[in-house]
């Protein structure tokens, strides 16, 4: 590698450090408004939530609280760029995570970082292996930064799935369990929270926060109206919406609830039946590029070599 190159980089290796030491200096630093009040809104939560999650004792901690100030300034200027902040709420909710918007893109930051950081060690490796152009490099490490923005998305959708399929794989089973409490002579609300107290899930969760709700002086219509509203899933809104229904006009909940877990469970079949059909025709693309190819070689190819032979 050519030492004038290395110099330059660890020199603007060093000049940006020093840079970021400076800037970060208490008497050079104006402290923002949010700052001067923050101390007097500590017990009311705010952005310090997703910088106290993580353990004190951990050297992670120091390092988190060290660079916190430039981590939600970070969000701040990519939630300017990126935007959508309705849709990543809508899919927190979804994915039943517990979190602002600001603390997401705070995620956003560090998964853009670490793939900087990657992007920065492969360039080292590579620069000292004399490989590669220091320009390209450099490209290759922000390409990798924008990946990890943009992975950190693609995985909160791919939360957001998850949860969605295990939400309707314990629906039919929920249905059954309340139809059963309701026919035993128990009311609405008694069903659902001995439900919700003998069954584990995700839908179980959201049972215990519809009755935490009712408990918190809302009507169980309402409770069950939001939970249809924060849920993404076609079948658990039916469900939230027949049980409110059902409470307002008197029908028999017992009925409602069989025939929507009957209804369910049909339409996981037909799910199940439209992948298999996919998937076989999916198995179809190794058996004719691979097998294929190869079963014609092996018969072909002692007749091709018999024929090389004779005229040989």
């Amino acid at each position: 590698m050519n030492p004038v190159v290395l110099g330059a980089l660890l020199g603007g290796l060093f000049g940006a450090s020093l840079l970021l030491v400076v800037r970060r200096l208490p008497f050079l630093r104006k402290p923002s408004v949010d700052d001067r009040i923050a101390p007097y809104l500590r017990d009311l939560g705010g952005s310090d939530v997703f910088l106290g999650v993580v353990d004190s004792s951990s050297p992670f901690s120091a390092i988190v609280r060290l660079f916190g100030p430039s981590l939600r300034a970070g969000a701040v200027r990519l939630e300017r760029i990126l935007g959508g902040a309705t849709s990543i709420r809508r899919r927190l909710s979804r994915a039943g995570i517990d979190r602002t918007v600001e603390e997401f893109r705070i995620e956003q930051v560090l998964w853009g970082a670490g793939g900087f950081g990657v992007g920065l060690l492969i360039a080292l490796v590579a620069l000292s292996l004399g490989l590669g152009n220091p320009v390209g490099l450099l490209v290759l490490s922000g390409l990798l930064a924008v990946l990890g923005v943009l992975s950190r998305d693609t995985y909160l959708s791919a939360q957001v799935r998850r949860r969605e399929a295990r939400l309707l794989a314990e629906l039919p089973t929920v249905a059954e369990l309340l139809a059963l409490s309701v026919a035993a002579g128990e009311g609405p609300a008694a069903a659902l929270d001995r439900v919700a107290r003998s069954c584990r899930g995700e839908l179980a969760d959201e049972l215990q926060r519809v009755l935490a709700e009712t408990r918190a002086g809302d009507p169980l219509v309402r409770a069950l109206d939001a939970l249809a509203d924060r849920s993404g899933l076609l079948a658990l809104t039916r469900f939230a919406d027949g049980l409110a229904v059902a409470l307002e006009r008197g029908t028999p909940l017992a009925d409602v609830l069989r025939a929507q877990a009957g209804d369910i469970r049909e339409a996981s079949r037909r799910e199940l039946i439209e992948s298999g059909a996919r998937r076989e025709v999916a198995m179809m693309v190794p058996v004719v590029f691979l097998v294929l190819p190869v079963a014609i070689a092996f018969a072909f190819y002692p007749g091709a070599v018999g024929i090389r032979l004779i005229a040989g």
